[in-house]
């Protein structure tokens, strides 16, 4: 699995995101049946970007984080430099596109190490990420640390 270490010369460098909260005011925005803006739009018809959505959900938090794997980000070929973790899909790609049914999925499982709805995809996501990787990769955690949520699959 992976590792935590000081950067390496010449290392490649991808991120995981942690994710954004489906629940707040601006998830309930979003979601309203009758909202007509442009990202509730797409997200109401055939999807739109993760990232965009989390950074819409969650303002400058999010959207920080996914500027700074965007400009440090050097992964390895074949591999995209920013991951964001789901409540029901594990890791996924920050450009992937997601509905409203998604981000309902995503508010009806608690990122909870010990719900198994969410560790189970986020573990074996995570895996597969990790056998995909040559060995100088370092891999970043954007969010926070002090909680276990995030981190359990390290161990």
């Amino acid at each position: 699995m992976f590792a935590a270490k000081a950067q390496s010369p010449g290392a490649r460098r991808i991120f995981l995101l942690s994710p954004a909260s489906c629940s707040g005011k601006r998830a309930q925005i979003l979601l309203r049946p009758e909202a007509q803006f442009e990202l509730a739009s797409r997200v109401h018809g055939a999807g739109a970007p993760l990232g965009e959505v989390f950074a819409f959900l969650s303002g400058l938090y999010f959207r920080g984080k996914a500027a700074y794997a965007d400009c440090f980000a050097r992964p390895p070929r074949g591999t995209l430099g920013a991951h964001v973790i789901t409540a029901t899909r594990g890791l996924l790609p920050i450009a992937a596109t997601v509905t409203r049914q998604d981000l309902l999925g995503f508010d009806s499982i608690d990122i909870d190490p010990s719900e198994p709805r969410y560790a189970a995809p986020l573990r074996a996501s995570a895996e597969r990420l990790a056998e995909s990787l040559p060995s100088r990769t370092d891999v970043v955690l954007l969010g926070s640390v002090a909680s276990d949520k995030y981190t359990f699959w390290l161990r």
